[in-house]
Formats: structure tokens, C-alpha cells, sequence
């Protein structure tokens, strides 16, 4: 139990964020409890059993994390290989403009503007949502909000002028003059939880499809467009906070709903 603990301090120590730290623990832990010693025949026993019922993604996530504890134990020659994580051509459940746009219509149609910048906001600035929940009033302000990622690099999200001067607008009318710009109904500033689960009822609510409204996919919508009206794929690397302008390459490829509308229009023999 030792030597979980010094490896939970070595985690904290690499500035992971708490719930991988947690992931990697439950993973260890889950196998010393389960299997007598870290030998290679238990370690290659462990990951059939993975493999066995749990997605490629999983079982890579969980390898990662007996890795990582091998290579704390300096016992890197027994590390697992990762499986191959077979990648779609396409996109999935991502918003289109067209659910996007009636979405946004409708809440401002229904007066619910701060649903209704919610929804701006994710789909104009790119934020993840647990960036968007940090946005205050003096951002709007200054027009962007600077983020430190990992590693100590920073980012900064940029507000669009055209939603910049709503927001204003929208803020004046309701007499707010600083702190974090979406609050829930105590007041208090809306958790990331709150954010999806409401977007959800949102999309019952208008007859939008619900596997597509959810935070991440207006952040997937703003690289699609931003994309098709500047291609400029290190620049989008960098307003996304990408470490890897390969993770931004996926936004290159074409939603599936995108792939049958250009079959459709060019397979006319």
C-alpha cells in the first residue's frame, strides 16, 4: 500500500490532472488486488482480460496507466504494447450549421439568452467546456481569455467581435458588470455537468437530434467552419490548444452526413 501511495505522490508531482491521476490508481490498484505479483505472464493475463471486454480506447487507457507505474518501478522492460485503435474516415455526431443555427435561433426566440450565448460562446470560440465555465465578465471586455495549459503554455481564447458587442449589450440589460458570465439559477457559476445536461434537454426541446448537442461538439463545429473559411490548419492547432497539429488534422475529414450529401450530388452513373 506503500508504495501506491509514493506512486500517487510521484503523479501529483508531474502535474496530471486529478481525475488521470485517480484513473491511473484505480488501474493499478484493480490489478494488484487481482493477480499475485507484476510478472509478465500476469501483466499479458491482465490485458486479454481487458481486451476481452473493453473497447480498444479503454484498454489503451488502462495500459497507460500499468506502464506508468512500471516505468515509476524502473521495470520498463515488462511495459505493455498498445492496441491498435482502428480510426474512422469520418467525424461523428457532429452539430451542422443548420442544427447549430436553429438551436441558437430558437433560444434567443424564446428570450433564453444566456442558453443562448452558451451555445454561441461554444461554437465562436472553440472552448472546451470546462474553459467556457472560467469566462467572466471582464473577458468579454478585454475581448479574450488567456488560459495556462499543461506544461505551462499559454493559450488564449479569442471572443469574436460580433459576439463581443451582443454580449455587451446582453450585459448592460441585465446590469452585470463582473465576475463569471454564466451562473446557475442559486447564482452560483454553472458546473460543466449542468452544461451538458441541459444542452440535452435543449435538444428535446427544440427537435434537435440529442447525440449531437452536447459541449465538445460546438467546439467541433467552430474547427469544421473555421477551416472552411481559412485554411489555415497550424493556426487552428494553436487557437485549439493542440500539442499535436495531428490531433487537428481530424477536422480535415468530413462529417459522415457531409460524405453521403457529396456522394449523393457526384455519384449520378
Amino acid at each position: 500500500m506503500e508504495k501506491q501511495e509514493q506512486f500517487a505522490t510521484h503523479l501529483r508531482k508531474m502535474n496530471l490532472s486529478e481525475n488521470t491521476i485517480t484513473s491511473y490508481l484505480w488501474t493499478v490498484n484493480y490489478f494488484l488486488a487481482h493477480y499475485d505479483d507484476l510478472s509478465k505472464e500476469n501483466l499479458l493475463a491482465y490485458k486479454g482480460y481487458l481486451l476481452e471486454f473493453y473497447k480498444p480506447k479503454t484498454v489503451n487507457l488502462r495500459i497507460q496507466a500499468i506502464n506508468k507505474y512500471l516505468e515509476y518501478l524502473k521495470k520498463e522492460r515488462l511495459q505493455l504494447k498498445f492496441v491498435k485503435v482502428q480510426q474512422k474516415n469520418f467525424l461523428e455526431n457532429v452539430i451542422s450549421n443548420a442544427d447549430y443555427t436553429f438551436l441558437k435561433n430558437s433560444l434567443k426566440k424564446d428570450e433564453n439568452m444566456e442558453w443562448y450565448f452558451v451555445v454561441w460562446y461554444l461554437a465562436a470560440t472553440g472552448a472546451r467546456v470546462s474553459e467556457l465555465v472560467q469566462i467572466k465578465v471582464e473577458h468579454v471586455q478585454a475581448g479574450y481569455f488567456d488560459l495556462y495549459t499543461k506544461g505551462g503554455k499559454l493559450r488564449r481564447l479569442y471572443i469574436p467581435i460580433k459576439l463581443r458587442k451582443e454580449t455587451t449589450d446582453w450585459l448592460e440589460e441585465t446590469k452585470k458588470t463582473s465576475g463569471f458570465l454564466f451562473l446557475n439559477r442559486f447564482g452560483e457559476r454553472i458546473t460543466t455537468r449542468g452544461i451538458s445536461q441541459q444542452l440535452k434537454n435543449y435538444a428535446e426541446k427544440y427537435g434537435v437530434n440529442p447525440k449531437v448537442v452536447y459541449p465538445h461538439s460546438f467546439r467541433h463545429r467552430f474547427a469544421k467552419n473555421f477551416l472552411d473559411k481559412f485554411n489555415d490548419i497550424a493556426l487552428l492547432a494553436d487557437l485549439m490548444g493542440h500539442e499535436s497539429i495531428e490531433t487537428t488534422r481530424i477536422y480535415l475529414r468530413r462529417t459522415a452526413s457531409e460524405q453521403q450529401a457529396l456522394v449523393d450530388k457526384i455519384v449520378t452513373w
